[in-house]
């Protein structure tokens, strides 16, 4: 087994010498002032420009290489942020702790973590370049936004004005080979419900149902691919067992980000010790029957029903009945596909977490569309579900969607290069999934704008992993394509 900081000897590129430093530099969502420092120094320790905005997002320019000044200014852009999920069971702090990074393969895989590829390969992509003297390049920006993964904040509150380049270039794509000229719009919808507790009834066995170990994943990326919802298979048994033995509902808890597949739940309940062995039966045919619905997308699946501790109280019946219906009510998963671009998901929505706490339920769940107007319809059919359950609705986090331009500029270029480059015609694609640079076209309405990326699998869960050959590949595309941006106004 090789450290990543190794892979420089296989494959001489200086990505990897970058993204083994980040690796090291805590960056989760909201709290990125560690991976800040680093760039701000890395910055101005090369006497570059380096500015910093009123949200914490990072700009670092460099003067074109000799010879290239004429050339149309271009922004390399990625995020510093990253997803902070990991093994339940895994004693971890995001906050201090280096990512366990380790190679297995063709793959940089880590132990229970999220590797933070995402978008941790794009920021170490950028400052290379910015630190190469053997690429050519024109006006040259790196962009450093903060917040991507929670709320688009640094991409929401860009300063207008800011940026010089003309081109921009996404380094937040998944799959090598693949070219994005379009992303989905998003926003969020969550539900609360109020409730008073009651006493726990006298006779009353308390369990715990666990629900692990499910494939999880993307919201936008893979929320086609047919995951089990841990939080979707929780209220399929717990409204269940409400139906027929009259269990009572303590708490409820699932999922473990607003933009991932919920791959694990849990729900404290407590039943009539007369109908114990029935539940336990009855679990048996569920757990048995849900492993073979999700044999081939889950099979890591865990379904666990345990006595426990006895909890304080429970949920009152006709809120629990609420909850209960909603959650097994609430759209999750593909709406609709797109009506010109095959294969791609138009309109999704991803019933994302649960929490039950002090005087309150609170159901979160986030909706993404390539069309406004359908993303407006899926947030209020959500809405609507929870609405009528009693729940009070707030709308929030929405971004916009990124049109594809099949005329573009930097598409013909990224195009061209990577045939010559591969021999092979790249795909040309939109994505279903959320990409800073529908914001930021709100800001600067003419730049020209492409996404590209290394193979990253399993984003935002504990399987995340890198392929080392794309992104080798990736660093060839990237600088070829620098070199080939021609001369401003030609």
């Amino acid at each position: 087994m090789i450290s990543v900081s190794e892979l420089q000897n296989k494959y001489p590129i200086p990505v990897w010498k970058y993204f083994d430093e980040i690796l090291k530099i805590p960056r989760p969502s909201e709290r990125e002032d560690k991976i800040r420092e680093y760039l701000v120094q890395f910055g101005r320790e090369r006497n570059l420009e380096t500015l910093v905005d009123g949200v914490g997002n990072v700009l670092i320019r460099k003067p074109a290489t000799p010879g290239y000044e004429d050339r149309i200014p271009v922004v390399l852009q990625s995020h510093m942020d990253m997803v902070p999920a990991k093994e339940p069971s895994l004693d971890f702090d995001f906050g201090k702790d280096p990512i366990p990074a380790y190679v297995e393969g063709n793959w940089v895989k880590t132990k229970g973590t999220t590797l933070g590829a995402d978008d941790g390969i794009g920021v170490a992509a950028a400052l290379a370049v910015l630190d190469a003297e053997d690429i050519q390049y024109g006006p040259l920006e790196a962009l450093f936004t903060v917040d991507e993964e929670s709320g688009m904040t640094g991409a929401k509150n860009l300063p207008k004005g800011w940026l010089k380049g003309k081109i921009l270039i996404n380094l937040d794509s998944e799959d090598e080979g693949e070219l994005f000229i379009g992303c989905a719009g998003g926003q969020d919808t969550s539900a609360v419900f109020h409730v008073f507790h009651e006493p726990v009834p006298e006779n009353a066995i308390p369990y715990r149902l666990d629900i692990k170990g499910l494939s999880g994943g993307h919201s936008g990326d893979e929320i086609d691919k047919g995951h089990a919802n841990a939080i979707k298979l929780a209220a399929r048994f717990l409204w269940s067992a409400t139906q027929e033995y009259n269990i009572h509902l303590s708490c409820l808890t699932g999922g473990t980000l607003r933009n991932a597949i919920p791959p694990e739940a849990e729900a404290v309940f407590t039943i009539h010790e007369s109908r114990k062995e029935d539940l336990i039966a009855s679990f048996e045919v569920f757990r048995d029957t849900v492993r073979e619905e999700y044999k081939h997308t889950d099979p890591e699946m865990k379904i666990g029903l345990h006595e426990t501790k006895k909890p304080a109280d429970i949920i009152p019946a006709g809120k629990q009945e609420q909850l209960l219906l909603s959650l097994y009510g609430c759209w999750h998963g593909v709406f609709s596909w797109s009506k010109t671009i095959p294969g791609l998901v138009q309109t999704s929505t991803n019933l994302a977490l649960v929490r039950v706490d002090a005087g309150k339920i609170e159901v979160n769940t986030s909706q993404r569309s390539s069309l406004e107007s359908e993303k407006k319809v899926m947030a209020e059919t959500v809405a609507s579900i929870f609405r009528l359950a009693g729940a009070e609705i707030t709308f929030g986090d929405e971004y916009p969607g990124w049109t594809p331009n099949p005329e573009s500029l930097i598409l013909n270029i990224t195009e061209k290069a990577y045939r010559e480059l591969f021999h092979e015609d790249p795909a040309v694609k939109a994505i279903h999934a959320g990409l800073e640079c529908g914001l930021f076209l709100e800001k600067y309405p003419d730049m020209d704008m492409i996404s590209f990326g290394p193979t990253i699998r399993g984003a935002h869960t504990p399987q995340e992993k890198l392929d080392i050959e794309s992104t080798y590949r990736f660093w060839q595309l990237l600088v070829d394509i620098l070199k080939k941006i021609p001369v401003s106004g030609s």
